[in-house]
């Protein structure tokens, strides 16, 4: 039997021509992939888990060189950063609802305008059959 990390001496030669099918060997395991799939000029990366992580952008070095005085500075001159004086005692665990997925067909323009809001746009249009379903509700009690 054959190790994973090796290939199948014993793969078919229908297997072997078509660009698209791997030995039971390679199928087993996480494989790295670059490749044009899809519509023409479309591409997408698959990366095993495994793979080694790409390298950020963040200088940690002189993150690390920074005193408790320059990161007290930055955050007083950051707008964005607010105090957080949160009183977490009251706090509740909201489980979110389980998502199951589906198909659904729904008019091109609709798709259209949650698509332009941006990213989310699923959880938008779920959040307004929640509304709807809500309303219904209402009315019938």
């Amino acid at each position: 039997m054959a190790k994973s990390d090796t290939k199948s001496s014993d793969t078919s030669t229908a297997a072997k021509s078509s660009p698209h099918s791997r030995s039971a060997a390679t199928s087993a395991g996480s494989f790295q992939h670059v490749g044009h799939h899809g519509k023409k000029g479309e591409s997408y990366t698959t990366v095993s888990r495994d793979a080694p992580r790409r390298k950020g952008k963040t200088d940690w070095a002189a993150v690390d060189a920074l005193t408790d005085e320059e990161i007290a500075e930055a955050v007083r001159n950051d707008p964005d950063a607010v105090p957080l004086d949160v009183d977490w005692s009251q706090a509740v665990l909201v489980i979110p609802p389980k998502k199951r997925a589906i198909s659904i067909r729904v008019d091109e323009d609709v798709l259209d305008y949650f698509k332009k809001e941006g990213a989310g746009y699923q959880r938008r249009m779920n959040a307004v059959l929640r509304s709807y379903m809500q309303q219904k509700r209402k009315k019938r009690a």
